[in-house]
């Protein structure tokens, strides 16, 4: 049997995916709705999974691997949280402006216990000199409220009024300062003085955290050259999602370019919810979204847009069995240029919530002068030329209008390599053009030197795992390894010394996670699969990513890199939308002459000599300590291999030792 047919025999058929039980979550506590609705402006429904607003995208396919035809399990039980004793305290996601890790803001109960010590005449503590002022007014003194409001009003007012925090005494002798009571009367009618604003706030210690104020094209401007960013996260530390992240939001906003119209390739959508991402003002833009459903699935996605008379579609054609249209890549044409963006994430709002995921930004190609060309305004990467390739293998007429704006604008500026898969078996030298020959044959011509790197380790990272043959040999260890393991000039190399660390998350990992157990439903590996490839464990590394404060956002995020022996280092790093799997990748047949890949993918590679002018990148996931030219990375390293009670997540079957951290037990139908 080829590893074709081993792949196809434990799939079960493609009609058989309308019949699979949908994913349940219980409605969450009023106050986390409410939350998840404010901050997202733009549910229509409670809960996060509303069946109303599943019925057309997630009825149809839960998670990315429904099209493979696995379903995904229901979550039926709810459990007391009083016996939450082992699970992270969920209290703590009530809390919108600090850190759901457990820590509890004491500055919530203080302010309560400040307002009820008011009311009863308890003296506070000096905040600010406008509480003392109330202080002193509240004592019951008659004689000093009288002499400080004679001395008040025979002084210069302060310009900032009652926001003043200065407490030097001279600065007190020297100007006056409204009580409560004059701040009552603004309130009730005076109009301030244009001086009456606060002082200047004192500026953020760290470069990261002063981004998160800004706008989404300094955000941009300063993650450059390397322009990869993880989505911003709901529910952990501002101080993680400044610098370096971005939501749809901020990718789809004014601040990036004047929007004319765009294309969205993706898996999943929920329609409504993405034309809430764009700002209004670009919401009647012409929006082409390209897809992979078929039949009733298709029906649906066309009847959520029906009232949006801007949208069209182009079904990608999947010409091999259990194949998905896997892309998630965006092209956005402004009135100046053309940006390209290859990210992780469905276009569906929980994957833009609680869980990491990865994106690169282009530039903002300009027109060429010259008019449309496929080989003029190419970069050194060969970019140009790969997205017009990659674009023509759908052979799609809706997409003939896009062929011609990538044509017209100069994309020499690109300092990444594409790397797509395209379903089919490609032979002669298309064999090189997608799947991990294309990665092999890109580090054959600009990898590291066999010298420096032939014996770093290798690292995966992914979010599914598909059947890689009942050993190492099938696959993994021989075919696969060998193209990651590829160095300049040569694929050749020993592949004993490489070690090959693969991060997926246990199931504590997804436990305790923000999302709790419902996160596992976008980690899909089924206990079939998990049966027949045991030896796959060893390799298993356990998700952590404290430097970037995700260590309980489960990722989704899908990457690949050769860090140095020491840690400190990365010969390249690769962000993708391939899992671990054959129909991702692609596999060999007919004694190599031909790579058989069942379904689209597309990342970007990053080479250090494009990007830093250097051999190597320096690398970290410690945000707040990165250089400019620091490749931040989204876990941390070394990778922490699995102890002996750690357990990979398995989407199918139940999970009741303990409940996770919003209480719940994961009960598969």
């Amino acid at each position: 049997m080829s590893d074709t047919d081993s792949d196809v025999t434990i799939e079960p058929d493609p009609s058989d995916w309308d019949h699979s039980p949908n994913l349940f979550t219980p409605s969450p506590p009023q106050s986390v709705s409410k939350r998840q609705s404010s901050y997202h402006q733009l549910s229509d429904s409670d809960n996060e999974e509303p069946c109303s607003s599943v019925k057309h995208s997630f009825q149809h396919q839960t998670t990315e691997d429904l099209s493979n035809g696995r379903s995904s399990p229901k979550l039926l039980k709810r459990i007391n949280k009083s016996s939450l004793s082992k699970s992270p305290s969920s209290s703590s996601q009530k809390n919108e402006k600090s850190i759901v890790f457990g820590k509890i803001d004491d500055q919530n109960n203080s302010a309560k216990d400040k307002k009820l010590d008011a009311s009863k005449g308890v003296p506070q503590k000096k905040l600010h000199d406008s509480q003392v002022l109330k202080r002193k007014h509240s004592s019951g003194d008659s004689s000093k409220r009288v002499s400080e409001t004679i001395s008040s009003q025979a002084l210069p007012p302060c310009k900032y009024g009652s926001k003043c925090y200065r407490k030097n005494p001279d600065h007190l002798k020297e100007f006056s300062h409204p009580s409560a009571n004059d701040s009552n009367e603004n309130a009730r009618g005076r109009k301030p003085t244009k001086q009456e604003t606060s002082p200047p706030m004192k500026r953020q210690k760290t470069e990261t955290m002063s981004l998160t104020s800004k706008e989404p094209i300094d955000v941009f401007t300063h993650a450059q050259p390397l322009s990869f960013f993880l989505t911003k996260v709901y529910g952990i530390s501002s101080d993680y999602n400044g610098a370096y992240t971005m939501s749809l939001r901020d990718i789809l906003s004014e601040s990036m370019g004047n929007l004319q119209e765009s294309c969205q390739f993706n898996y999943m959508f929920e329609i409504p919810w993405l034309i809430q991402q764009y700002p209004a003002s670009f919401r009647q833009k012409p929006l082409l979204c390209v897809h992979g459903f078929q039949g009733g699935q298709k029906a649906g996605l066309e009847a959520d847009a029906r009232k949006f008379t801007n949208i069209k579609f182009c079904q990608a054609k999947l010409e091999m069995p259990y194949g998905t249209h896997h892309t998630k890549m965006m092209f956005l044409l402004y009135d100046n240029g053309l940006r390209v963006v290859i990210h992780t994430a469905n276009l569906i709002e929980r994957d833009w919530h609680q869980k990491t995921q990865g994106i690169w930004i282009s530039p903002v190609f300009p027109k060429l002068k010259s008019g449309p060309s496929p080989t003029q305004g190419d970069s050194p990467t060969h970019f140009k030329r790969d997205l017009l390739q990659y674009v023509a293998a759908y052979k799609a007429y809706q997409l003939k209008d896009w062929q011609d704006h990538i044509s017209r604008h100069d994309l020499s500026s690109a300092n990444v390599f594409i790397v797509g898969s395209v379903p089919g078996r490609h032979m002669a030298e298309k064999k090189h053009w997608f799947g991990h020959m294309k990665l092999r044959k890109l580090l054959n011509e600009n990898g590291p030197v066999k010298e420096q790197a032939s014996k770093w380790p290798v690292i995966g990272q992914f979010s599914s795992i598909g059947s890689l043959g009942a050993s190492k040999e099938n696959w993994l260890s021989v075919e696969f390894l060998q193209s990651l393991a590829t160095v300049k000039g040569t694929s050749s190399v020993p592949l004993a010394p490489v070690e090959f660390k693969l991060i997926f998350p246990t199931v504590d990992n997804v436990r305790t996670s923000l999302e709790g157990y419902p996160a596992g439903g976008s980690i899909p590996y089924s206990i079939n699969v998990a049966k027949k490839q045991p030896w796959l464990h060893s390799y298993f590394h356990q998700w952590k990513s404290e430097g970037r404060g995700r260590n309980r956002a489960m990722p989704h995020i899908k990457t690949y890199c050769r860090p140095s022996p020491t840690w400190e280092e990365a010969a390249w790093f690769l962000v993708t939308s391939s899992n671990l799997s054959k129909a991702a990748w692609g596999a060999l047949e007919k004694k190599g002459s031909q790579l058989m890949i069942r379904s689209y993918e597309i990342g970007v590679l990053f080479i250090p000599k494009y990007l830093v002018e250097n051999a190597v990148f320096e690398c970290s996931s410690k945000v707040k300590e990165a250089g400019q030219k620091t490749f931040v990375l989204p876990y941390d390293l070394p990778p922490r291999a699995y102890t002996k009670s750690d357990k990979p997540w398995i989407w199918d079957i139940a999970h009741k030792e303990l409940p996770d951290s919003n209480g719940n037990m994961w009960c598969p139908s």
